[in-house]
């Protein structure tokens, strides 16, 4: 199970729910089934609607981060990841800290995600 709280002015405090690691449900997935109110439009990872900052809660080595190529496009478009944060990801697993929802798989960690 992975904590995962969703912090945000839009919302009177934080909330934390749980995601069950390895079902592959994206951030955006989790988000809605618990009904926390994160912009969304094309949930295909190419309007850049569903940005996000995600961090991790723990001293443990983070996973595997997996960007798709649609992510980082609009990561880098938005001028929210560099060059260099991508290769940290895809080759020493440092995961950059914004995010799109709809493209997150929510794995076996504790993570702090702000909007």
């Amino acid at each position: 199970m992975a904590n995962v709280t969703f912090s945000s002015p839009r919302m009177k405090k934080d909330v934390t729910v749980y995601a069950v690691a390895g079902d592959t449900q994206t951030l955006l997935s989790v988000a809605r089934k618990n009904e926390i109110p994160l912009d969304f439009e094309c949930e295909n990872g190419e309007c850049g609607s569903c940005l996000l900052q995600v961090s991790l809660l723990s001293d443990k080595s983070p996973y595997g981060v997996a960007l798709t190529e649609k992510e980082k496009t609009v990561l880098r478009y938005a001028g929210k990841i560099t060059a260099q944060q991508i290769e940290d990801a895809e080759t020493r697993d440092m995961p950059p800290p914004w995010r799109l929802a709809c493209q997150f798989i929510v794995r076996n960690e504790d993570i702090l995600v702000t909007f």
